[in-house]
């Protein structure tokens, strides 16, 4: 399998050459091929988020290498950095940030206006989202109506809103109660795996973590 994501010899610190430097990230690598789903298991201050960051170019390395389906990120404008992220990657993230004043439905059709979707299509593609994920019938709510699990279920939908070929996630379900992220991790999976997308996703529970195709760690600022 093609790679979708590397990273080579990633560096990344902050406040560098200060008295309050801290260096994050040492030269860390890894892959995650077409279609595969691994898990970043990390220590809390590991820097997985950093990690996750910079593999969404929601940040830039020190040093080090960054390749996005087979192209490479370095040196593109912020333009294209961001033009690349909307195009090519979904992030989830342990609380769900949905839009409060927004329907389930709206959340998952804004990010698709923001692409250019027509608004017909998008609202289409939203309700197949909910759908799958059992949470159609709530479509009209707001997330102050919704459970904690369908709150996070909803952060899903909006994350594949616009079929993004890489999806990161930051312990997904992290801030749920061990039965419901049990369920809500499953259709996770079977979201991810129904699409066919790669994903690394970071998690402190390693059940969760056995349920993906690869385990990868991250300490002392590298990957093994």
């Amino acid at each position: 399998m093609s790679e979708m994501l590397a990273l080579e010899g990633v560096e990344k610190g902050y406040n560098r050459g200060k008295p309050s430097e801290v260096i994050v990230l040492r030269g860390a690598s890894l892959t995650v091929a077409r279609g595969e789903v691994v898990a970043l298991v990390a220590p809390s201050g590991a820097g997985k988020s950093t990690l996750l960051h910079i593999a969404g170019l929601l940040d830039t390395p020190d040093a080090g290498a960054v390749r996005l389906d087979g192209r490479a990120m370095g040196g593109l404008s912020d333009r294209a950095r961001t033009e690349a992220r909307r195009a090519e990657v979904g992030f989830i993230y342990q609380f769900h940030h949905l839009l409060p004043e927004f329907s389930a439905l709206e959340n998952v059709v804004i990010p698709q206006l923001a692409n250019g979707v027509a608004k017909a299509a998008a609202e289409a593609r939203a309700m197949e989202l909910l759908e799958k994920v059992g949470v159609g019938a709530r479509a009209g709510h707001r997330p102050a109506a919704l459970s904690g699990g369908e709150q996070q279920r909803v952060a899903f939908c909006r994350a594949l809103a616009n079929a993004p070929k890489l999806l990161l996630a930051d312990e997904p379900t992290g801030n749920l109660d061990p039965a419901t992220s049990d369920q809500v991790f499953g259709v996770l999976m079977d979201l991810v795996r129904a699409t066919g997308l790669s994903a690394l996703i970071a998690t402190h529970n390693l059940e969760l973590a056995a349920r993906m195709d690869r385990v990868v760690r991250l300490a002392g600022g590298r990957v093994t």
